[in-house]
């Protein structure tokens, strides 16, 4: 039992290192910023359609016509 109690504390303060050195190491990113005159909306939208074309369901041709609705 004395083992596992050791092992565990070693995980534990090894686990803690590690939390604070990558919170240390992590840059303050700030939120990125919706381009201007887009809505949330409009962003939720581009970002479904391009799941659609990625994931095949949509055409090139399909995709740049909704994209090109959405942006104008």
């Amino acid at each position: 039992m004395a083992r596992t109690a050791v092992i565990a504390g070693t995980a534990t303060a090894v686990s803690g290192k590690v939390a604070g050195r990558q919170a240390a190491a992590a840059p303050d990113t700030p939120p990125v910023a919706a381009p201007s005159g887009l809505s949330a909306t409009d962003l939720e939208q581009l970002k479904t359609l391009a799941e659609l074309h990625a994931s095949g369901v949509l055409t090139d041709e399909e995709f740049a016509t909704q994209k090109a609705r959405i942006l104008h």
